[in-house]
């Protein structure tokens, strides 16, 4: 495999995508809409995200599963739109390779590459970049923000994976409470100041989970009754994922030529 080999343009729906390929055969799927990893797959060829057979793929709404990209706000955590813009607006590619059996693309984005409400609405000078890596069984993303503008501002961040497993009543999570955690149903908490080391049990798989950057961690699964109402997931979907979102929730202000990088690993 040469250097172009790693990525190819593809399509996932109506979504112009990368495919990204390792040397060894792992995979993963990034839409431009979103910077959205949409599909992983390790080299022993056994997807790690869950994707809604419900969600738009057509860039109308954000898409129900993989990993979307939260900033400048995360839920309801400000005045501006649930989660912010960065998962609805198209993103750039500004590289794409092999580093070290490693593929890997990197994923920019700007005041003017979004649409003209959202550009409105949160005024502010930055750049974001998102480099997704993967080979054989792991992955690793690193989400930076900066300032380059006169003005500090405040954000939030979050990488929200959907992690794919056979049955949530079944996984335990470690790391994020003094015991295990189990989900029986519906479930959304924030865990702040969380060790740099978690794990996902679910049945023989495990696993670990590190962030560096991200001092947040948030737990979620609609359960049965808010699942049903949801228009971009079938009403038994929410069996098959649970979301643990390595996140910066603080809000913090970055001060002017200031930039700060969030790292995840996934293993």
């Amino acid at each position: 495999m040469n250097h172009l080999d790693a990525a190819v343009s593809t399509t996932f729906g109506q979504l112009p995508a990368l495919l990204l390929t390792s040397p060894d055969g792992a995979q993963a799927n990034v839409t431009l809409y979103g910077a959205h990893l949409i599909s992983w797959r390790g080299a022993d060829g056994r997807e790690r995200l869950f994707c809604s057979a419900k969600s738009a793929l057509d860039g109308s709404k954000a898409i129900r599963g993989g990993v979307p990209v939260i900033f400048p706000q995360f839920a309801e955590r400000g005045s501006g739109m649930r989660h912010g813009f960065a998962r609805v607006s198209n993103w750039r590619v500004l590289d794409q390779g092999l580093d070290e059996g490693w593929a890997f693309a990197v994923f920019a984005l700007a005041p003017s590459d979004l649409a003209p409400q959202h550009a409105q609405a949160w005024p502010h000078a930055f750049e974001l970049r998102l480099r997704i890596a993967i080979r054989a069984n792991e992955l690793t993303m690193a989400f930076e923000v900066r300032n380059t503008g006169a003005t500090p501002f405040p954000f939030a961040a979050a990488l929200h994976t959907y992690f794919l497993v056979d049955d949530v009543g079944s996984v335990r999570i470690l790391g994020v409470e003094r015991e295990e955690l189990a989900i029986s149903d519906k479930f959304d908490r924030v865990y702040q100041g969380v060790e740099p080391r978690l794990a996902l049990v679910d049945g023989g798989v495990v696993l670990t989970l590190r962030q560096d950057g991200f001092a947040d961690a948030v737990v979620w699964n609609p359960g049965l009754e808010d699942a049903a109402a949801l228009a971009d997931m079938a009403d038994e979907e929410y069996r098959r994922f649970v979301c643990i979102e390595p996140a910066r929730l603080e809000g913090l202000a970055l001060q002017p030529g200031e930039a700060w990088v969030g790292e995840y690993q996934v293993s």
